[in-house]
């Protein structure tokens, strides 16, 4: 097995498969959608092309989808040509996961370049498999090697969706071209609560176009409609094939089920709803479509299915995923005195400490879902983490306050928040000196997005724990499209040799409107 550049690979054509360039295979909307042009007569399909997702040293969890019950089957070769490929076997498919299928590969190289390509297979007729679908994803280090990745979230919001204009999502094409180790969603990886009309007329007149499914024209209620929330969006060719490229780690936030959802509520007067809906039943239904359309190692301790985890990138990165949804309490005005784990919960808060404390890695990285110190209000009430109130941590800050408290005892250094959620760009420094609580270290939050969604902000920021906005870029007005260009994603760099941490804040088109290098500084 030759050992390849990743950079070069990624600028090149390099032929792979059966005949076909690799960029053929991961963008064709006839392999995507199973154009009867390129497929074998009464052979299966596969439908929405491949994913790879928390793709660590040695494992990766791979996934496809086919359009009837098949063996999923693939190869896996550092080799492009697959002259040299390891074949793994994957899980049978059928109508009980909506034809996909995912699976945990082990084993693998550290630090590799690796390309696989999938098929799917009739248990009873192994000549007639599918044409194969081709991806590639680097594997997680186990040495000092530098590291790229980019981290945004909330995709086809506000009835800005898949636009065939524009290769389906506008700014996956930056994204492509950044060449990323791998990708961190924040989650809203759907809006289920989002249905999108065929045409939008902007306010300058011109014309916003949607691909427009079945699944698409109303709130999801069923398993298969918040299923065609995910396959909607495998419907961008440049999406499809950016997550055929670039491993990824998920979490996931409201948008997955509905706006500002939190568990045990009764929604009465929610457009689209009857009232008296149950949302942990909807919640149940959306979990289970991420779960299978969304590529996740079984890596989380959580005994209730929860989706944090850690992920480890040799010793440069350690990578905390937070679910700071399925835990949280009621919206209210979010001024509770007494703590009551209503955003972290109890054991996950333990498992985020110890954790941390156990990590050996430079950077600790923390994906937070919901920013800490930005006021997100629900009505009346408070979706966020924070409520306005200058003072003392009150509501869900009390959840916050005692990790940041046991980070600075612990002696923890280099952590970073990334977050995203709110529809703008922003960089903002935590500092004791500025805080009401001041039982805690400095610390830097960045926030990215939306990727494909309406643009907003900015919003107000709680002095609880002395945030200052450093930079921030919103765009003129409420829920702005993607063509009016405020869609944004963020870009981590990690130097292998000085273990400098570069944060990038790139617009739609991969230009950078802010950049800020941290030191690492001695444990």
């Amino acid at each position: 097995m030759t050992s390849l550049n990743r950079r070069s690979l990624l600028r090149g054509s390099a032929a792979v498969g059966a005949g076909l360039p690799l960029g053929t295979l991961l963008t064709s909307p006839a392999l995507a959608h199973g154009a009867p042009s390129l497929v074998r007569a009464g052979r299966p399909v596969l439908t929405h092309g491949v994913q790879a997702g928390d793709a660590v040293s040695g494992s990766v969890t791979l996934w496809s989808r086919a359009d009837r019950p098949a063996r999923l089957v693939a190869e896996i070769s550092r080799d492009p040509s697959f002259r040299r490929a390891r074949t793994v076997p994957g899980p049978v498919v059928g109508p009980e996961t909506d034809f996909t299928g995912q699976w945990q590969v082990r084993g693998l190289p550290s630090s590799a370049d690796l390309f696989y390509r999938v098929r799917a297979v009739p248990q009873h007729d192994h000549d007639r498999a599918s044409d194969p679908v081709v991806g590639r994803f680097r594997s997680g280090a186990t040495g000092r090697d530098d590291i790229r990745f980019l981290w945004s979230g909330d995709i086809a919001g506000q009835g800005w969706g898949v636009n065939p204009d524009l290769g389906g999502f506008r700014i996956a094409d930056a994204m492509r071209r950044a060449n990323a180790d791998f990708f961190l969603c924040s989650g809203d990886n759907c809006y289920a609560d989002g249905p999108v009309q065929e045409t939008v007329v902007l306010p300058d007149g011109r014309v916003w176009r949607n691909l427009v499914t079945e699944e698409k024209t109303a709130v999801a209620q069923t398993l298969d409609q918040y299923r065609g929330q995910y396959k909607y969006n495998l419907l961008a060719d440049n999406w499809r094939a950016f997550l055929g490229e670039t491993a990824q780690i998920t979490q996931w936030d409201d948008h997955e089920v509905l706006n500002n959802w939190y568990p045990g509520e009764i929604l009465e007067g929610r457009a689209g709803f009857a009232d008296g809906t149950r949302v942990d039943v909807l919640a149940a239904r959306a979990r289970q479509a991420f779960h299978e359309y969304v590529p996740v190692s079984p890596t989380s301790p959580d005994r209730l299915g929860r989706v944090y985890r850690k992920l480890s990138y040799g010793p440069l990165l350690d990578v905390f995923v937070l679910d700071m949804r399925t835990h949280k309490d009621p919206n209210t005005t979010d001024r509770e005195t007494v703590a009551d784990g209503g955003l972290l919960g109890k054991e996950q808060t333990a498992w985020l400490l110890r954790e941390l404390g156990r990590s050996k890695a430079t950077w600790k990285v923390i994906a937070n879902d919901l920013p800490l110190g930005l006021v997100v209000p629900d009505g009346t009430n408070q979706e966020s983490a924070s409520q306005g109130d200058p003072g003392a941590p009150l509501g869900r800050e009390l959840d916050i306050a005692p990790v940041l408290t046991a980070i600075k005892r612990m002696g923890i250094r280099n952590h970073v928040w990334l977050t995203a959620d709110v529809h703008y760009t922003a960089a903002h420094h935590y500092s004791p000196d500025r805080a009401a609580y001041q039982d805690f270290d400095p610390f830097w939050e960045f926030v990215s997005g939306p990727l494909n969604a309406g643009a907003f902000g900015p919003n107000a920021l709680d002095a609880t724990f002395g945030p200052q906005a450093v930079f921030t870029a919103v765009p003129p007005r409420a829920s702005a499209s993607p063509l009016e260009g405020y869609q944004f994603f963020g870009q981590v760099d990690i130097d292998a040799r000085t273990q400098q941490l570069t944060v990038r804040l790139n617009d739609v088109d991969g230009k950078t409107l802010f950049s800020k290098t941290l030191d690492p500084a001695a444990r």
